[in-house]
């Protein structure tokens, strides 16, 4: 589907290359620049499942002649995608303004846990700290019990990749509608905060037909059928407040 849409990727870490990962089977031409030494960036196997389907170059992005040949290929894709903390990009003369001088439709994707600015913009940080301030963790704990750590789908993938995928499309369909290229800035605290949405949703439901939101209770809407994080907490989960039968 996605067949003709070339995309940079920057070797990194965690959710920026899973989204690359969506791109490429989705039919996207995804170009992965690895570091010039041959080895794999620190925790990454030697042939990684997420590097499916994407093509790869080996450039030095310190030196002059390999910033030269990755703005050239720049100058033929319409996306480019890194994770870096803020400020190494622009640091390396590959910032947005430094690539949309040579490419003014380029669409730049940025991946961070909390964003480019702000007071923790420079902070390291990991998926439990992302989804803990954000308020996404409190629900994987039995109630009483502090949370415990999720996998690190609902912060890296849900509140990470898979918002910057949905950002970086929605911007090609505007570039290519003549609007130009933009940054996609893509926070996981924001996004693992922004998922948070249907729980509050549910939670705001007439009292005569409410889910159950409570933690170690989540709600399957299909069915409705109650279902909970252990199973033998689900004598303790309703599906609803039924005190009334509500009419459609």
């Amino acid at each position: 589907m996605l067949e003709g849409l070339r995309v940079i990727e920057i070797e990194g870490l965690g959710p920026a290359p899973f989204a690359c990962m969506m791109l490429a089977d989705l039919g996207a031409d995804v170009i992965v620049v690895h570091r010039k030494n041959g080895h794999p960036a620190p925790g990454m196997p030697e042939r990684s499942l997420i590097d499916r389907g994407k093509r790869s170059i080996e450039l030095d992005l310190k030196a002059a002649g390999d910033v030269a040949a990755l703005k050239k290929l720049v100058t033929r894709s319409e996306v480019l995608i890194e994770g870096f903390r803020p400020g190494v990009m622009e640091r390396l003369g590959l910032g947005p303004d430094d690539l949309s001088a040579v490419n003014p439709d380029l669409i730049y994707g940025r991946m961070t846990g909390w964003g480019q600015t702000g007071p923790r913009a420079q902070t390291a940080g990991h998926d439990l700290n992302y989804v803990s301030v954000s308020g996404a963790g409190w629900y994987a704990s039995n109630t009483g019990e502090a949370p415990f750590t999720p996998p690190t789908l609902v912060g890296d993938i849900g509140g990470g990749a898979l918002y910057l995928v949905a950002g970086v499309l929605a911007a090609v369909m505007a570039a290519r509608a003549g609007r130009g290229g933009t940054v996609v800035d893509a926070a996981i605290v924001d996004g693992s905060a922004h998922m948070m949405n249907l729980l509050m949703a549910l939670a705001q439901t007439p009292a005569g037909f409410r889910w159950n939101v409570a933690r170690a209770c989540s709600t399957a809407l299909i069915g409705a059928v109650a279902m909970s994080v252990p199973m033998a907490a689900m004598s303790r989960c309703n599906v609803w407040n039924r005190n009334s039968t509500p009419s459609f």
